[in-house]
């Protein structure tokens, strides 16, 4: 056998497993599968879809040419494209089925520091790679199927200096305008009678961004998703309340979209919902932010520093964004009634949750979080636990625990209104 057919019959086997585990449902397949093609009619059975499928991704090369390479079910359209401060390389593709490694991305080679992928908005996904400095995207280009092996999308970078990288940024911007940022695209309409308070829920992260991880795989945008939507049932059931969601599956909302949902909708209260991560496991506890120019201390300062990062991770063009009406709402950050009345709100918080879960030693603390900075909208946030604790990600997965919490929440939240209310009768 001569080593050309035995390449073929080893691509043709990996063909024909991944097919045999996509009709299986495809569960679990995410650090099992190999870098082949599913056959389309396979595809199709699986789920009635022609949804394409990314099924490896690597970087090869060195410091003079780096190659970003993605096997792909089929030739994929993509826009490729630079943004700057931090050096990014964005790739959108239609919505794909990223079946990866749960560890891919996360080691680059030469230009490439890391890569990450996921959903962006309804209909697209996204692949953000961080790269070392400047680079100037010298070829780009797909690979139809061949012997055995899959399609592949094809992204070469190579060293240019900052001038030329962002000359090509702005003529990106102006030729394509600013690219998609996941504008509220799984946010839901608010339910229940006008007449009752609005509060919007904002599960962090979501999509591309995912946010911290435990130890057993815990991915924080499904935690915090999947919490958000117990104490929303509760509110609702309460029969006092209308709800909204930022967002209510695995799509990424930019922080200015989260804040817009809130300020367009009018919500009398948002909360936005997290979990906590840190370097050393036995830290655990629930803690509630609310926002400041001054953080109550370096770790809050760290905190807010990571949680504004969420959009550069997901490819954000953050300048672009930078519109009037951003600049406004920086501006009315002094309106001092907003925050006091989230102050309130946080304090309620508190009181009610040492109830029914350990908080962590400060619980309330301060610091310049984004997605706090509405002007009109009392806001606060709240980091869950740490997911870095075995025993905090433990609970929080926990039906049991999610009720008990969310119960003490709505209490918090009739505790806050009956006050806001009362502060405001004649």
């Amino acid at each position: 056998m001569t080593f050309r057919t035995a390449l073929r019959l080893a691509g043709l086997i990996k063909l024909a497993f991944l097919a045999a585990v996509i009709i299986a449902g495809g569960s679990g397949v995410a650090a099992a599968v190999p870098a082949a093609a599913p056959a389309t009619a396979a595809t199709n059975a699986a789920d009635d879809s022609p949804m394409p499928y990314v099924l490896d991704a690597r970087v090869v090369g060195d410091a003079n040419r780096v190659r970003f390479i993605a096997d792909t079910s089929a030739p994929l359209n993509a826009a490729v494209f630079a943004l700057a401060d931090p050096y990014r390389v964005v790739i959108d593709l239609p919505e794909v089925k990223f079946v990866l490694p749960d560890d891919a991305g996360s080691q680059g080679r030469a230009l490439i520091s890391a890569f990450r992928y996921g959903v962006i908005s309804a209909g697209k996904s996204r692949i953000v790679i961080d790269v070392t400095g400047p680079v100037a995207i010298d070829k780009e280009f797909t690979v139809p199927a061949a012997d055995g092996q899959p399609a592949r999308l094809v992204v070469d970078l190579v060293p240019t200096t900052r001038e030329k990288f962002l000359a090509s940024v702005q003529a990106y911007r102006d030729t394509h305008g600013a690219p998609d940022t996941g504008a509220g695209a799984g946010a839901a309409a608010p339910t229940g009678d006008d007449s009752k308070p609005l509060i919007v829920l904002d599960p962090g992260h979501g999509g591309i961004d995912s946010g911290t991880r435990g130890a057993d795989g815990t991915q924080e945008k499904d935690l915090v998703l999947a919490f958000a939507k117990v104490l929303g049932e509760k509110l609702v059931a309460s029969g006092r309340y209308r709800i909204a969601y930022t967002r209510t599956d695995d799509t990424y909302v930019s922080l200015g979209d989260r804040v817009k949902i809130a300020r367009d909708q009018h919500a009398a209260l948002f909360l936005s919902i997290h979990v906590n991560s840190f370097p050393v496991g036995n830290v655990r506890g629930t803690i509630v932010y609310t926002v400041s120019d001054a953080a109550s201390d370096k770790m809050a300062a760290a905190l807010a520093a990571s949680e504004n990062q969420s959009d550069e991770l997901a490819g954000v063009d953050v300048k672009a964004e930078d519109s009037d009406q951003v600049k406004d709402i920086l501006l009315d950050l002094t309106q001092r009634e907003t925050r006091n009345f989230g102050l309130t709100f946080a304090q309620a918080l508190v009181r009610h949750l040492g109830r029914s879960t350990m908080m962590f030693k400060v619980p309330h603390q301060e610091a310049s979080f984004k997605v706090l900075e509405a002007p009109d909208v009392p806001s606060a946030l709240i980091e869950l636990g740490y997911i870095s604790n075995p025993d905090d990600e433990k609970q929080m997965q926990s039906p049991e625990w999610q009720d008990k919490v969310a119960d003490s929440m709505v209490g918090a939240v009739d505790g806050y209104f009956h006050k806001e209310t009362a502060s405001t009768d004649p």
